[in-house]
């Protein structure tokens, strides 16, 4: 069961103090382990001699951890899904998640056929509306809207693609010529992407070779979800913007769930919310990188 912290009035408590109420039992903190750029990831164990995997950040943005702990378990309810971590509790004041420790293993051709079979079960747990149930969420630290919609393509040009390109504009990042691609393509959206009508699927949302694990019975692991309803697609188109992911995943995913003809077409126009995301984040290429993808595929 998922423990959820009160807001702490007065002085920040110590972290290992927080954790230790929240939990209900005594623990120690056994140092830093790598966990991505944005928040600080640690290992602790407790007093019954379970180890916890702890994310922390003092300048996370409100409702941070709550929302990934929704993400995670509604992930973690998916009939014979990936593994997902057990979500043990959650505190935004300090602000903390704390995750089973998951001993990790090699990764192997099992585990990426696993993975793909995994990842097709999650995508046909469905519902009529896209969004999310339990609110918005977080894609890195970009805030997600996740308002439920009936229509993918209104969502994604609204609530992906036109949120993102608010903030780039907002922060003097888009070129005159990204701006005109982009009102392009959200004007003609239809003509680039439609696909025939499926319910909208359970979605990971930032499905990356970063956020995937294999544990040590060779079990294929998914965590630091940005969890959505909308069209699978998203997901897989993800998964080939950086590569990690080999053809037995692929393969194995479209044995239990194939994708829509056209779909190759499709595919960097998805990546375009992540690029522009990018953008936001780091600056760098990554708008001229978005451009390129509107000028090929419009």
């Amino acid at each position: 069961m998922r423990r959820t912290a009160r807001a702490h009035s007065g002085p920040v408590m110590n972290l290992a103090a927080a954790i230790q109420t929240l939990l209900g039992e005594p623990i120690e903190l056994l140092g830093t382990v790598s966990g991505g750029c944005i928040n600080n990831a640690g290992q602790g164990i407790t007093q019954s001699g379970r180890k916890i995997f702890i994310k922390s950040n003092p300048q996370s943005q409100p409702g941070m951890f709550s929302a990934e702990a929704a993400g995670l378990e509604a992930l973690g309810k998916v009939p014979n899904g990936c593994r997902i971590p057990q979500v043990l509790g959650v505190s935004e004041s300090p602000a903390f998640l704390v995750l089973e420790w998951i001993e990790t293993g090699r990764e192997s051709k099992e585990s990426q056929d696993a993975m793909g079979r995994g990842l097709a079960a999650q995508h046909q747990v469905t519902q009529p509306n896209c969004g999310f149930p339990a609110g918005d969420n977080f894609i890195g630290s970009t805030p997600q809207p996740n308002p439920e919609q009936a229509d993918w393509l209104t969502f994604y040009r609204d609530q992906r693609i036109g949120f993102q390109w608010e903030l780039l504009r907002q922060k003097g990042r888009c070129s005159d010529a990204l701006n005109q691609a982009l009102d392009r393509f959200c004007r003609q959206i239809a003509d680039y992407m439609t696909v025939d009508q499926e319910e909208h699927a359970l979605l990971h949302g930032d499905l990356w070779s970063g956020n995937k694990l294999t544990d040590s019975d060779g079990c294929p692991v998914l965590i630091d979800p940005a969890t959505y309803f909308g069209c699978r697609e998203a997901d897989l188109a993800m998964t080939e913007l950086f590569g990690g992911f080999d053809r037995r995943f692929y393969d194995a995913y479209n044995e239990a769930f194939p994708l829509q003809p056209g779909y190759s077409k499709r595919r960097d126009l998805y990546n375009l919310y992540h690029l522009l995301n990018h953008a936001n984040l780091f600056g760098g290429g990554y708008a001229s990188q978005a451009l390129d993808v509107l000028i090929r595929n419009t």
